[in-house]
């Protein structure tokens, strides 16, 4: 994937769950979460370990996601990316995109087998901002 592909992919982009979403500000998912949300994106926050705010809702599941996603973003570790890509294919989500540290070359091939456009090892946020 080269980086015209990823300006379209962020350019075509409205709505983002992020998969592995921490409470925790210090953390990538966190405060990425809140830069792509200043950037304009809908940011739909995935982690079933914490519960929702009414300043902050957090979803248990791609599945309880209330519409479908243009992006799902993953912070996990490599052994959970084929059950977040199965529940990517059965949202309807365009792009799979594997935060470093979180790839997963079969479950990038069965994105990419289902349809879907897969960004792996690459940072979102460097990516976004690069062209700040």
């Amino acid at each position: 994937m080269n980086s015209a592909d990823i300006d379209r992919i962020l350019n075509d982009a409205r709505s983002i769950a992020v998969v592995g979403y921490s409470a925790n500000p210090q953390r990538p998912s966190h405060w990425i979460s809140n830069y792509l949300e200043e950037q304009g994106y809908q940011i739909l926050r995935v982690n079933p370990s914490l519960e929702s705010t009414s300043a902050v809702p957090i979803h248990a599941s791609i599945e309880d996601l209330p519409q479908t996603v243009d992006i799902v973003d993953v912070f996990r570790a490599p052994p959970h990316l084929p059950a977040v890509v199965e529940a990517a294919i059965a949202n309807g989500a365009r792009v799979v995109w594997m935060q470093p540290g979180a790839e997963n070359p079969e479950a990038a091939a069965s994105a990419r087998s289902a349809g879907l456009e897969v960004v792996v090892g690459r940072c979102i946020y460097a990516e976004h901002s690069r062209g700040d």
